[in-house]
């Protein structure tokens, strides 16, 4: 047996509603509710990919035994956010969870299908028993910082509807022979990708892309990742074989046409049993989904804990998990999921977390994208405005990782209550 033994979500501590954002920027309401967002997670300027990686992966590796601990033979980082060229955030992450030096650490890039690569290829080291009982944690973290260029006067409206559904957290999966949240299939996988430009980050800190060419590429890979894992699992049948499915989630309306597609090319359905299948198998996943936005290399996986923790798992279920990434990679695979899972999530409490993240003002969510400039990639030198909303430091209630300060370009980090 190989799967995920623990998980976790940590979205920030601020958010903003996007229903305000959209009425903020003057966008086209009716267009703007195909979206299905409800708020999004924002990164402060004392939050990076590292803060969010650590403070989602501390509950888990508290959780276990000094001896257990000490089996982390690999920290593996997914992520397209990273700060740095050469040095691995998993480094840093490895270092402020106080793990065995006798570890693997390195970094995964594709876009959006990086924290599923770092899953599989962490479920592949686990299944090679190369070292027996040893785990892999894996992290993947994103960040999303929409900065406004000097001399705007208005905020371009190439990104006007991307800003709402871009987001910022991470999701950290421990990986094991005790897959106590979700086992995982072995074998029934379906992959599928090709070079196409649909969206890229040219430069470090900005992004660019084609709507419709993503649209119609994540379309693609849903529907031919899908027949792969269809080849190779005997029986595979899209309505009937998955209790669940959990999607990679930019946004909810495009969950929904991809739903909508597959169910009418592979199953035939009437629009009507579309959309009660749909609320039945898929809104579940949804449920984080809306309330985070898009978090890029973590969002397949945000989408499977939404699941699990929102699901019915009196009985066991399997569960279908679709990853797309641009430019691109896609994978279809499946695995099972049991209410010992689902009460381990809840146990963690990540809606009272959600729940309690500090609402921005429109006014405070401008100010933070004029400051998003003195954290860009390659920053040498800064020590983050701590004063810059206070209240969200302290609005979950626990103690949070948090950046304090960089000096010549190593990022010093420091725990606050």
């Amino acid at each position: 047996m190989v799967g995920i033994e623990a998980m976790n979500i940590f979205a920030g501590t601020a958010c903003i509603d996007v229903s305000k954002l959209a009425r903020h920027r003057g966008l086209d309401m009716s267009r703007f509710e195909n979206l299905l967002m409800k708020e999004k997670s924002v990164a402060l300027p004392y939050e990076d990919p590292i803060t969010f990686a650590v403070n989602a992966a501390k509950p888990l590796i508290d959780a276990l035994s000094p001896e257990e601990k000490d089996r982390i033979e690999m920290v593996i980082t997914c992520t397209e956010s990273a700060f740095d060229f050469g040095k691995s955030m998993s480094t840093y992450c490895h270092d402020l969870l106080g793990l065995n030096r006798n570890c693997r650490l390195f970094e995964l890039k594709n876009a959006c299908y990086s924290g599923v690569a770092g899953l599989q290829m962490a479920v592949n080291f686990v299944l090679s028993q190369v070292s027996p009982g040893g785990k892999v944690l894996v992290i993947a973290t994103d960040v999303s910082r929409f900065m406004v260029e000097e001399g705007g006067e208005a905020l371009s409206a190439d990104w006007s509807f991307a800003e709402p559904s871009g987001g910022s957290g991470a999701v950290a999966m421990l990986i094991s022979d005790r897959p106590h949240v979700f086992q995982i299939d072995v074998g029934a996988n379906g992959y599928y990708g090709y070079e196409v430009m649909d969206t890229c980050r040219p430069s470090a800190d900005t992004d660019a892309g084609d709507t419709d060419l993503s649209l119609l590429s994540y379309l693609n890979c849903c529907e031919n990742a899908y027949l792969e894992y269809q080849k190779r699992v005997e029986g595979a049948h899209f309505a009937d074989s998955f209790g669940y499915i959990a999607y990679h989630t930019p946004f909810g309306g495009m969950v929904k046409g991809a739903h909508r597609n597959m169910m009418r090319k592979l199953v035939k359905a009437k629009p009507a049993d579309i959309e009660n299948d749909f609320q039945r198998r898929v809104t579940p996943g949804l449920v984080h989904c809306q309330r985070v936005g898009n978090i890029m290399g973590a969002t397949a996986a945000l989408s499977l804990a939404s699941t699990i923790e929102n699901g019915d798992f009196d009985a066991p279920m399997r569960v279908g998990v679709f990853s797309y990434g641009s430019g691109c990679c896609s994978e279809f695979f499946s695995g099972v999921a049991r209410k010992e899972g689902q009460d381990k999530l809840r146990a963690l409490d990540i809606k009272r977390r959600l729940d309690d993240r500090y609402e921005l003002s429109m006014d405070q969510y401008d100010s933070l994208l004029e400051r998003s400039r003195s954290l860009k990639f390659g920053t040498r030198n800064m020590e983050p405005d701590t004063a810059f909303v206070p209240e969200a430091r302290k609005a979950l209630g626990q103690p949070i990782l948090f950046l304090k300060s960089i000096k010549e370009f190593h990022r010093e980090y420091e725990w606050v209550s």
